[in-house]
């Protein structure tokens, strides 16, 4: 007789036929063995559907769910909770791949402290010359969220957690999203952003483990989300997930953490975008960044004397856009 799962992994997939092996891959090399993977083909238009079924026919601990209609990233994710039957569930998005002792360590902690779920660091995959792809280093936010290794903490015990905002750093309990009621927003980019601050804010406690659990791929062809991000649609969505996921932190009564945030959004993100907005042929692109970074600005507080370097860039952005 087989072991029970102890854990669902749920792997969202849209035309990624070119990645999903290795995804899968990384699921079948976890030291942890007793996993099961919901595969949810989001009526892609490449082999997607096929590599995902391939797995599921060759291993029963993948699942195949096929959408007739692309729904996005958000509702693949919420299709796959619906199934979920395990103690434990986990994310992958299926161009990116889990380090062998992801699943081991992340359950680990949880078994061991009875938190509400556990998160991890995680390192860009970026291409290289040969057309292959090389691990960066972790960067120094998710390094801050993860590190030390911590075990029944909370958001205001550990604010800086809060710039760990991705779904496939983490293993929760099942029953704290059933409890919570927590789901993805649909029809939006940028959706695990929101529910990140909202696990925070309702967790009762958490842990954080330094090692690296996932390498996050920055695609050669430049076609996943981030890489988009001079699309104005794709800057308003990334723009409001941010603005929605500080006001979670400031209404649930977390301001140590919210002012981490602050601090996070003015040191990394709004630098980033600057950069692309600087040269952007659309003056709404320019308009759209300025007001948020004020927005923001005006909410720094204390969060403003660690900008250093950034802190030009950001008032730059505040004052000419």
């Amino acid at each position: 007789m087989s072991t029970p799962a102890a854990v669902t992994i749920i792997v969202p997939g849209y035309d990624i036929a070119r990645y999903a092996s290795e995804a899968l891959a990384s699921l079948r090399a976890q030291r942890m063995t007793d996993w099961t993977a919901i595969l949810i083909d989001d009526a892609s238009t490449d082999a997607t559907a096929d590599v995902f079924a391939e797995a599921a026919a060759a291993d029963p601990r993948f699942r195949l769910v096929r959408h007739e209609h692309q729904a996005g990233l958000g509702a693949a994710r919420n299709t796959g909770l619906d199934l979920v039957e395990t103690p434990f569930l986990g994310f992958l998005d299926a161009d990116d791949v889990f380090t062998p002792h992801a699943l081991e360590r992340l359950v680990g902690v949880l078994d061991q402290s009875g938190s509400d779920f556990a998160l991890g660091a995680y390192a860009r995959l970026r291409p290289d010359a040969a057309g292959g792809y090389v691990i960066s280093d972790v960067q120094s936010w998710v390094r801050a969220s993860s590190a030390p290794e911590r075990r029944g903490t909370t958001i205001d015990e550990h604010p800086e957690a809060s710039g760990n905002i991705v779904a496939w750093s983490k293993v929760s309990r099942t029953d704290f999203w059933r409890r919570t009621g927590l789901r993805f927003p649909e029809g939006r980019l940028y959706e695990d952003q929101i529910v990140a601050q909202q696990m925070y804010a309702a967790a009762r406690r958490f842990d954080t483990v330094p090692d690296v659990v996932a390498h996050w791929r920055v695609r050669a062809d430049g076609s996943s989300i981030t890489q988009r991000e001079a699309h104005l649609d794709v800057l308003l969505d990334c723009l409001e997930a941010m603005e929605t996921g500080l006001r979670v932190l400031e209404s649930s009564g977390h301001p140590l953490a919210a002012q981490a945030r602050v601090g996070q959004l003015l040191r990394m993100d709004v630098p980033r975008l600057a950069q692309i907005a600087r040269t952007h042929p659309d003056a709404a692109y320019r308009r759209a960044l300025g007001a948020f970074t004020r927005e923001v600005w005006a909410r720094a507080g204390s969060a403003r004397t660690a900008l250093d370097a950034a802190s030009a860039t950001v008032v730059d952005a505040a004052r000419l856009w």
